[in-house]
């Protein structure tokens, strides 16, 4: 009765009217229900807030008359969680930052049912007690409803906070006579002094919109319209404790009223295009009224917050917040901070030495990951930890095999792609940038290749790979090259396809476009076999890894992932009701994306911030990632299959495993990925068709429709004309967006994210800037001798200077370590999945395929004869195993784009 959906359905329409005449009929004096209450299915008269329950029935005699029968009450306990297990020993701390309620009536909680009265048209009256604290444990609060007995099955509960402090809700137990049931909240309550409407939380069961219980219908309506923002008094900056969920463009990195050096142009719109973030409803500034103020912290809706109900463990947000502040004091205790390393061993003794800060900065306190204290006798000395990479093989970073490696197996496997046009050619207009042909000519190639086959067998058979940053960077490499203590080339390095599946590098193309003073310039560099032509390729890998480093940075990393993310999380809330199953689906997805990107754009990508400082694009960093949104962002490429079609890694081939057939065999994270991403699509297919088993279904969802109708005109507004968005008209159609966001969130971004400190602990395997040009672009007389007799000197001061290399190695080993309490893939089902034993069946299918890949990578990476992956120092492919431990582990899948 209390547990199960009941199927109840009204009497016929003359039944109704007959009814409708025996009840008293509101004063003409009385208002129409306010905004933000729920209206009845029929007209009530005005009780002076909530109906008092009568626990009475009516039924109809053999005459016609009503007759009022009394109904039997039950007495139904509710348990209410406030906060997680681990806050229970903090008590007295919680209690007093509010996340603990005090002593007597916490909060007003109202139990809806998701029936209507089987003898009128009419729905359920609501059920109500005042919750307080449970005198025995103060994570407990208790309340007793009087419950008719016919009151049918909780659809939803509604809460009034009466502290004077938010209070974080985790769940609520109902023991009805059925067996309990669970309510899920997770959820930040303002206190009624701020937010004096009713809170509604549903219960665990989904619903599609044209399958919603009558009487939840108005609240999921109501519910969806506060998260829009259509409740709200004014446009002024959004509170902390509100939930509004809107768009806005990127008009808020810059900082000109600090000073005019920190503008920066706006992103979204016609002239740089990008997607939309969060609306935060600052005031413009004075200086440049286009870019918003940047007071403080960020808003971000409450519930996309957690460092509070995250418990004691460091977070990646505080990390964040932390950031600036140790950055500055690590900078204060290292001399000449813009000064180049003097030699190899000083960049070493980072983490075999380390650097004297005194513990009292308060340096231990912010960042406790990051440092290690050597011995006691050392206690001033803090050590940066070692990265895999440097244990494994402290010389592998220089050999071209690594360099190689790195492309299918590293931190930016996402960028190589197969030579599919010849001879290269620029697009760009050479009126503006100089000749667009490529100086890699065909016999360069043969050459380089050393008789294994021609240069067409080589072309013809899909052995030609490339890293192609030419057209992208060359229109900023003289706007780069103005900026202080950089430089900038445009670049392609070419490899050839080993028969092991390896790859080779063959020739590496730097370009200065021409200007007004100076025509172009241009070089191809091969592997050489003496010392100059040897320190003159290092030199252009160093440049030409840099790029890669930049692009794996902007594009791969923070547009791809992050921020192409934020509008799917933002349309979702606004047009998604929580209980809509796709919501459901998606929701673990979006954890924690908005707050994360907040606090980047706070001290990460923004004017001055440590993007811009230390890598390579400086301030037109955010300029750069909206040319590569406006050129080449297509939703329809964001899945792993269509990326790797696209970029000629993978033909389709309904033979193939799955669906598709590697260019390359030996592809670790295209491997491992396509297992990954097959386990989300079945997974997803399984639950769509469950909620969804035709496709009139999917055409009827109004909320979908205009979730996705969101996305595509608002979110990704400035790509709304596009041919390529797909439609959503069948289950297909679904299945497809759904996988592509969930691996986009999922394993795009533990694959780019989770090896950053790893591959670029130690720099110069990942140089995040070159500061100096090429010896033999125009070198002055000094440059040249310097060159000539130290050429380790020219490389050291072509790597990032002493505090860029530290702010690097620093920032990275907060962004690829996992909190203790990571959420990864098939580790915990959400509560409505257990709910429904269908949806329940399949995701322990899913979890069960994911173990397997687990077991699957670990063989992989013992079997020497993939050696993109396993061989001697190799370091093993694992960033796509889904679990994984807390800290800098280079594994483990969680579910969103958390850090």
């Amino acid at each position: 009765m209390f547990c199960r959906e009941a199927s109840s359905s009204l009497q016929t329409l003359s039944i109704a009217n007959s009814l409708s005449s025996q009840f008293t009929k509101p004063s003409a004096l009385i208002n129409s229900l306010a905004a933000g209450h729920r209206y009845k299915l029929c007209p009530r008269p005005d009780l002076k807030g909530r109906c008092t329950v009568t626990a009475s029935k009516f039924d109809i005699n053999g005459k016609g008359k009503i007759v009022k029968e009394e109904v039997k009450k039950i007495k139904v306990k509710g348990t209410i969680t406030v906060l997680s297990q681990e806050k229970k020993k903090k008590g007295t701390i919680m209690a007093q930052e509010g996340l603990l309620p005090s002593v007597g009536e916490s909060l007003l909680v109202e139990l809806i049912s998701a029936e209507t009265d089987p003898r009128t048209p009419m729905e359920k009256d609501p059920v109500e007690d005042y919750a307080q604290r449970d005198g025995h444990d103060d994570q407990y609060l208790q309340c007793v409803f009087d419950m008719p007995e016919d009151f049918g099955v909780v659809g939803a509960i509604r809460v009034v906070n009466l502290e004077s402090k938010e209070i974080f809700l985790k769940e609520m137990k109902l023991e009805v006579p059925d067996g309990p049931v669970t309510f899920t909240f997770n959820s930040w309550v303002a206190p009624k002094s701020d937010d004096p409407t009713k809170r509604t939380f549903f219960s665990n069961k989904s619903y599609l919109p044209l399958k919603t219980p009558e009487p939840l219908k108005q609240l999921r309506k109501e519910e969806l319209e506060t998260l829009q923002g259509k409740n709200r008094e004014g446009d002024h900056e959004f509170k902390k404790f509100e939930r509004v969920y809107d768009y806005d463009v990127y008009n808020d990195v810059g900082n000109p009223d600090e000073d005019p050096e920190l503008a920066r142009p706006v992103l979204g719109g016609l002239s740089h295009p990008y997607p939309r973030r969060c609306k935060t409803g600052r005031k413009p500034c004075v200086i440049d009224p286009s870019t918003e103020t940047r007071q403080k912290d960020f808003y971000v809706p409450r519930d996309e917050e957690f460092s509070k109900v995250k418990g004691d463990a460091f977070t990646g947000t505080a990390a964040l917040a932390a950031l600036p502040a140790a950055l500055q004091q690590i900078e204060a205790f290292l001399l000449d901070p813009n000064m180049p390393f003097p030699h190899f061993k000083s960049i070493e003794n980072l983490f075999e030495e380390g650097i004297e800060i005194p513990k009292d900065t308060g340096l231990f306190s912010l960042i406790p990951r990051i440092f290690k204290a050597i011995a006691a006798k050392a206690e001033d000395i803090l050590l940066f930890e070692s990265p895999i990479l440097l244990d494994k093989d402290r010389f592998s970073w220089i050999r071209d095999n690594e360099f190689a490696r790195q492309t299918l197996a590293g931190l930016n496997p996402y960028c190589i792609q197969l030579v599919r046009e010849w001879p290269l050619k620029s697009k760009l207009d050479p009126a503006v940038y100089g000749d667009p042909n490529s100086l890699i000519t065909s016999e360069i190639v043969e050459r380089e290749i050393k008789g294994v086959m021609s240069f067409d067998e080589a072309l013809e058979n899909k052995r030609l790979f490339m890293l192609d940053y030419h057209d992208l960077l060359l229109p900023y490499v003289n706007k780069v090259r103005e900026l202080d203590d950089s430089t900038l080339y445009a670049s392609r390095t070419l490899f050839f396809l080993n028969d092991d599946s390896t790859l080779r590098p063959v020739a590496i193309e730097l370009t200065r476009p021409q200007d007004k003073t100076r025509p172009q310039w241009r070089h191809v560099f091969t592997p050489g076999y003496d010392a100059t032509s040897c320190w003159l390729w290092t030199l252009a890998k160093t440049h030409a890894i840099s790029h890669d480093a930049g692009y794996h940075q902007l594009i791969s990393h923070w547009l791809r992932t992050h921020c192409s993310m934020e509008p799917y999380i933002i349309a979702a809330n606004r047009q998604l009701s929580a209980m809509h199953p796709i919501y459901r689906l998606l929701h673990p997805h979006f954890r924690y994306t908005m707050e994360i990107n907040a606090r980047a754009r706070q001290s990460l990508v923004n004017a001055g911030g440590i993007i811009e400082s230390c890598f390579w694009p400086g301030k037109y960093s955010l300029e750069l990632s909206s040319d590569v949104y406006d050129k080449l962002w297509r939703f329809d490429r964001e899945g792993l299959p269509a990326d790797l079609i696209s970029r000629g890694l993978a033909v389709e081939d309904e033979t193939a495993e799955h669906g598709v057939r590697l260019t390359i065999p030996d592809y670790p994270f295209a491997n491992d990925g396509l297992m990954l991403w097959d386990a989300l699509k079945e997974w997803i297919t399984d639950y769509v068709k469950h909620y969804y088993p035709d496709a009139e279904q999917v055409r009827s969802d109004e909320e979908l429709k205009e979730w996705w109708n969101e996305v595509k005109n608002i979110g990704h507004g400035d790509k709304k004309n596009e041919p390529w968005w797909p439609d959503l008209k069948t289950q297909d159609d679904l299945i497809g967006v759904v996988t592509t966001i969930a691996w986009v969130a999922s394993g795009h971004h533990a694959a780019v994210n989770f090896g950053q400190y790893g591959y670029g602990g130690y720099f110069p395997n990942r140089p995040t800037t070159s500061r100096k040009k090429m010896p033999v672009e125009e070198p002055t007389e000094d440059e040249l001798k310097e060159f000539y007799e130290e050429p380790e000197k020219t490389m050291l001061k072509t790597f990032p200077s002493k505090k860029q290399a530290t702010t690097v190695m620093f920032t990275l080993d907060l962004l690829s370590a996992h909190s203790p309490d990571e959420e990864y893939l098939g580790e915990n089902p959400e509560a409505s999945w257990v709910h429904e034993p269908v949806i329940y069946a399949a995701y322990e299918r899913f979890k069960g395929k994911l173990q397997y890949l687990e077991g699957v990578i670990d063989e992989r990476n013992l079997n020497v004869s993939l050696k993109n992956r396993a061989g001697a120092g190799v370091v093993k492919y694992e960033l796509l195993k889904p679990i994984s431990g807390p800290g800098v582990t280079g594994m483990g899948v969680p579910y969103s784009v958390s850090i």
